[in-house]
């Protein structure tokens, strides 16, 4: 059964949106973007280049005077209308979503929701680009700072929440007064194209927001963002080693840059915690989107007295879940986007196995549904020399570590070359403030297991990049202050 949207047109095949305008490939090629539940063909995007990429760029650079030139106000008007038109859409999003992306409805409806939040946020942010005035040390002088946008930015966005990771980076551009050209991911291009068409419809000029699109020359048009001189920003999420190489090629144009990287989280529960709320939130972290995202918990760590009595808890839970299509309203959880991802978990499966760990539930693929299932696992007994010890797994796997002491605990936690997210369970309040201060991560989760929020700054530290998106702090990416100093003003009034 293909999924029907109720506005057909915001299914856009063939071209990309540069200059206000819907336009193909230079070359006429495109590549096939297949539902990993089914197999089935989606559709068919362009496949962009770098002389494609090139224009978008330079459409760019032409709207960027006159838009960064309009008020707080106005930017955010048209903000707000963006929003609206993602919320009159918000079925229709949510089922391309699914449709590329695989995760159930359910979730792809609350993703559609998340994502048209920040619309929202940034326009309530985008009048208030306050600067200071300074108290100057040499007599007669004035100085004052200034927020101006930081110019042309290039937005490279990852497949596993295809609407969100780009509202999340083009909003607060706009709320600045910058112009973006945005890479979408290939796996997942007609959720951004969508949100293309509804950027028009609300009247963001031609030029402002431009996507592109690309399978193959991908690696290309990230070239082209990071070296392009005309593109003073870069903000990319997605894996650390892919982030370390933007950051080379960028060095030269000495561009700005946000990078949300990797991550390896790890999810502490103490014997203290109320246990029920534990395996609560540890099955949200877990196994959300089948727990391909950036922020789901990787390790987790149950304190020894009550490390037996979570394992079952949270065993049963799993034993709830029904995999299957997304479009099924009875499935919990989806496909994972492609083989290879399906593979890398397999990997991590055989490995604790074959050092020990005790698998309580799942364990292995599900070819009778399709090519990208996986069971959702649960791996107990698991020590520091397995492969979820240190790699991510970026699917439905959850290892379950024991361990004695709160110093040991912590020690183990920040050994990850990673710290993007963190998360813990506890009761005891000195516990609480002494072990958020402790976790080496930009994030931490107390007794929740999701920390998502518009309002809330999302980032890493170590190899899981700089930069915070979201909250008041998101809009300071895509902006650059200046100072103004004045000279001469501390002449006395004549009588």
């Amino acid at each position: 059964m293909v999924p029907k949207l109720k506005d057909p047109s915001l299914l856009k095949q063939n071209v990309c949106y540069v200059n206000g305008e819907w336009k193909p490939a230079k070359s006429g090629k495109t590549f096939k973007v297949n539902d990993p539940g089914t197999g089935e063909l989606v559709g068919t995007s362009p496949e962009f280049n770098t002389d494609d990429t090139e224009a978008a760029i330079a459409a760019a650079a032409a709207a960027l005077p006159s838009f960064r030139s309009k008020t707080g106000r106005e930017r955010a008007r048209m903000l707000r209308r963006w929003y609206d038109e993602m919320t009159a859409n918000a079925d229709d999003i949510a089922t391309l979503i699914t449709w590329e992306n695989g995760k159930p409805i359910a979730d792809a409806r609350g993703e559609a929701a998340y994502a048209a939040s920040f619309f929202e946020w940034f326009s309530e942010e985008a009048p208030r680009a306050y600067g200071d005035t300074i108290p100057a040390t040499v007599p007669g002088n004035r100085v004052f700072t200034r927020r101006e946008p930081v110019g042309v930015c290039g937005l490279i966005t990852p497949w596993n929440f295809p609407a969100a990771m780009i509202t999340r980076k083009v909003a607060p551009a706009l709320a600045a007064g910058c112009t973006v050209v945005c890479k979408a991911p290939g796996e997942t291009p007609f959720t951004a194209l969508a949100l293309a068409e509804l950027a028009h419809r609300a009247g963001i000029p031609a030029g402002v927001v431009n996507i592109v699109t690309a399978m193959e020359n991908t690696a290309e048009i990230g070239q082209l963002l990071t070296t392009s001189e005309t593109i003073r920003k870069v903000s990319f999420t997605g894996s650390t080693a892919v982030g370390k190489l933007l950051m080379k090629q960028s060095a030269d144009s000495l561009k700005k840059l946000s990078l949300e990287l990797g991550g390896n989280a790890p999810f502490i529960v103490f014997d203290d915690a109320d246990l029920d709320a534990a395996v609560a939130g540890a099955i949200a972290s877990k196994f959300r989107s089948s727990g391909q995202t950036c922020v789901c918990a990787n390790r987790i760590y149950v304190q020894s007295g009550i490390y037996d009595q979570f394992v079952e808890k949270f065993t049963d839970k799993v034993k709830g879940f029904k995999v299957g299509n997304g479009f099924d309203d009875s499935i919990t959880h989806g496909p994972l986007i492609h083989d290879r991802a399906v593979s890398k978990v397999d990997q991590h499966v055989r490995d604790a196995e074959k050092k020990g760990g005790k698998i309580t539930i799942g364990g292995q693929t599900l070819p009778d549904l399709g090519s990208n299932f996986f069971q959702p696992t649960v791996i107990r007994d698991m020590t520091p020399e397995m492969a979820i010890a240190s790699e991510e797994t970026f699917g439905p796997v959850a290892g379950l570590f024991p361990f004695e002491t709160e110093d040991e605990v912590v020690k183990m936690a920040n050994q990850a070359d990673v710290g993007l997210a963190g998360y813990f369970f506890s009761r005891d309040l000195e516990r609480v403030y002494r072990v958020a201060e402790a976790l080496d991560v930009g994030m931490v989760g107390v007794n929740t297991g999701i920390i998502s929020d518009p309002a809330s700054p999302f980032g890493g530290v170590k190899h899981s990049g700089f930069g915070r998106e979201g909250s008041r702090y998101g809009i300071e990416e895509y902006q650059v202050i200046k100072t103004i100093t004045l000279g001469g003003m501390g002449k006395s009034l004549q009588a």
